[in-house]
């Protein structure tokens, strides 16, 4: 009878332990799947700036005076005094 108890309470051990061990990889599933979101929305961020940088040096490519590189082998030209 006592090792009928015992083999019991050594299978209802196992039992709560196999639980326990899938819900903490439920857990850590949740919780990677998170970092993997927020991850995105930080690459998200940065490519949104990355644009907004592009479209500002092209801004400041499109506004910039042509004139005002002389072509190679020229010496800028004087203003007048």
């Amino acid at each position: 009878m006592n090792t009928k108890m015992i083999l019991a309470a050594v299978a209802l051990s196992l039992s709560l332990a196999a639980c326990a061990k899938k819900e903490e990889a439920t857990e850590n599933a949740q919780d990677a799947a998170a970092t993997a979101n927020d991850a995105a929305a930080t690459a998200t961020d940065a490519a949104a700036a990355a644009g907004d940088a592009a479209a500002a040096a092209g801004d400041a490519a499109a506004a910039a005076p042509a004139e005002s590189t002389p072509p190679a082998g020229e010496q800028p030209a004087q203003p007048q005094q």
